[in-house]
């Protein structure tokens, strides 16, 4: 299956040029400008910003090290059995705009960069930065596709009112604001591998009071990934949905750079089952978040974060190909 286009970008070859060689973009794709970006499907953007963090900073750098990690991979998929770039139109649009000393500033112009996105018929697939990122892109999305569905990898609910006494916007608060916001359908929201210990007895309450759909690890391992995950898609059903993936889904034995590790988590091997299961699913966008370099300077970190972007664009070209014919 191709994409009929006068012209289609393309990772560049290594046996062009060597893949330590270059510009990192992601899989070496072509760097392009969203002013100079036309006919395109698929946008990957990073976005360099742990101004949500609470503890241990340094998802900033993250999607610099993702992108100089996926250059170690290549484009073929041989469980889905396509290549993304064949079937849609994919580059690399760079970083967007963000202030690493003002959090609301931030996160107003990050919402602007996406709706111009979104304006354009982007489907955005983003690298961050600490999950609070993940608001501002819903934001731009719903006015596009109205309130959205969510799968949501995480250790995390991501769900907490308040920190420091008073403050709303942080890693852990995004999607309580989203709710709150009416940009996520609670009722549409499934979190997948939540773990850890907790502030207090009652702090999923407000979880269950909006319906929101919870499986925690112990919940997967008893009833399988497949099982866990094909409740999933019926929960989410056929409208608009977006897809998170916080590395912290998984164990710090296969991802130990990111800011609030848990033990006892997925594998790579199955976060990536997991993912190849979501094929088919209507989603308008998706991320990978808290990859946090300083604390894997070897890069292991950010090569799982490639590769789930990797499976996460596979998704994404496969749907835009089958709505486009």
């Amino acid at each position: 299956m191709t994409k009929p286009k006068s012209e289609i970008y393309q990772p560049l070859s290594s046996d062009v040029v060597p893949r330590y060689a270059g510009i990192a973009t992601f899989m070496r794709l072509p760097q392009v400008s969203l002013e100079q970006a036309t006919d395109l499907d698929i946008g990957i953007i990073g976005v360099p910003w742990d101004g949500g963090t609470t503890n241990r900073a340094g998802a900033r750098h993250g999607p610099r090290q993702v992108r100089e990690m996926s250059a170690l991979m290549r484009r073929y998929h041989p469980v889905l059995n396509i290549s993304p770039y064949e079937i849609a139109n994919c580059a690399d649009l760079g970083d967007a705009p963000v202030n690493p000393l003002e959090i609301v500033g931030t996160l107003d112009g990050l919402k602007a960069h996406y709706q111009q996105l979104v304006g354009r018929g982007i489907t955005p697939l983003s690298v961050g930065g600490d999950h609070l990122v993940t608001l501002p892109i819903l934001r731009a999305l719903a006015e596009r596709h109205g309130p959205l569905g969510m799968i949501q990898f995480d250790a995390h609910s991501d769900l907490w009112d308040v920190y420091f006494g008073g403050s709303k916007y942080a890693h852990g608060t995004p999607f309580r604001r989203a709710i709150e916001e009416g940009i996520l359908d609670p009722n549409r929201l499934v979190q997948i591998g939540l773990r850890g210990g907790l502030y207090s007895a009652e702090d999923n309450d407000w979880a269950v009071e909006q319906g929101v759909h919870q499986f925690p690890i112990e919940a997967v391992e008893e009833q399988g990934c497949d099982a866990v995950l094909a409740e999933a898609l019926r929960l989410v059903g056929a409208g608009p949905a977006y897809v998170t993936f916080d590395i912290d889904c998984l164990d710090p034995a296969h991802a130990p750079g990111t800011g609030t590790p848990e033990v006892g988590g997925f594998t790579t091997l199955q976060a990536q089952r997991m993912l190849r299961r979501l094929r088919g699913v209507n989603f308008v966008g998706a991320d990978v978040v808290e990859v946090s370099p300083p604390f894997d300077p070897g890069g292991a970190t950010a090569l799982a974060g490639a590769t789930m972007l990797f499976e996460l664009i596979c998704l994404l070209a496969e749907r835009r190909a089958l709505a486009t014919g």
